[in-house]
């Protein structure tokens, strides 16, 4: 028994030592299931904890009261790979904060009350995945490119959030994107909604229920109605709609076409006033050589 246990005593000693590493470096209020992974859910954390190990590749902070993310938090976490903070009272996520990312696969800021995505909120996180953002009660404006870079996602969560309208660039830019979910919200019907509309038919496939599964409140009486009652038509006074950009262009082409009318005529006024004293004054020589 003796020389077995002698041969096993290295292997003995290196396992207590990495059992005692993994112990050592996880935060006091989380657990550490393996040496990447870091889980502090239901903790009651009003914000990050501290001396996470730097080499963690999943971080679990979901379940907590966490209000902000500092915008350098993520410099020292090259290792990312998932990071989960839904239903925590992060209000916003203030930009180039997940621009240092680079490893980032998946994203989970569901649950919150983030009122926008704004331009640059991911960077150019090309890595990720997926990214969730549903059940956001007060997410009412994303922009037109809070997406932009991200070329590798392919599942995308807006459902149950507060969007009335969405630029159909946040989505026609993702080239990777398989599957969106944006029902739940309180989409309107009006002109602002028709290219999305256009684009949620042409892509219903993406759509885990299809276009069946989403409303939006017509502008008249804001009842609701299925998207599947809805055809292209029903957006064609649409067509005919003009915005203050193309109002301020016109007004601005018959300015110009006034201005240049008006320099052209005086011109040519100008032109034929000098061509008749021309006329005149050769006329009154040819007088007065022939006396």
């Amino acid at each position: 028994m003796l020389p077995c246990v002698c041969r096993l005593q290295p292997i003995l000693v290196l396992l207590s030592s990495v059992f005692w590493t993994r112990g050592e470096n996880c935060p006091a209020t989380c657990q550490c299931p393996d040496p990447h992974t870091v889980d502090c859910s239901g903790r009651g954390l009003t914000r990050l904890p501290e001396e996470i190990p730097l080499d963690v590749r999943r971080l679990l902070l979901a379940d907590n009261w966490i209000p902000r993310i500092p915008s350098d938090f993520l410099v020292l976490y090259s290792d990312l790979v998932y990071l989960d903070l839904r239903n925590n009272t992060l209000s916003c996520i203030e930009p180039g904060t997940l621009s240092t990312s680079s490893r980032l696969v998946f994203l989970d800021l569901g649950s919150n009350n983030l009122t926008e995505i704004p331009k640059g909120t991911f960077g150019e996180s090309r890595s990720l995945i997926k990214l969730r953002l549903g059940n956001n009660p007060y997410l009412s404006m994303v922009n037109e490119d809070a997406f932009l870079g991200l070329t590798s996602l392919r599942e995308l969560e807006l459902e149950r959030n507060a969007l009335s309208t969405l630029k159909v660039g946040a989505l026609s830019q993702l080239p990777s994107l398989r599957v969106v979910r944006l029902e739940g919200n309180p989409w309107v019907c009006n002109c602002n909604f028709a290219n999305l509309f256009e684009w949620l038919t042409e892509n219903s496939h993406k759509l885990p229920n299809g276009v069946e599964g989403m409303e939006c409140s017509l502008p008249m009486d804001g009842r609701r109605v299925s998207l599947t009652q809805l055809s292209k038509d029903s957006f064609r006074e649409c067509q005919a709609t003009l915005t203050l950009t193309d109002l301020l262009i016109i007004i601005f082409s018959g300015i110009s076409v006034s201005v240049v009318a008006i320099m052209t005529s005086f011109f040519l006024a100008s032109t034929v006033h000098c061509f008749q004293r021309w006329s005149k004054g050769a006329k009154g020589d040819e007088e007065d050589s022939e006396e």
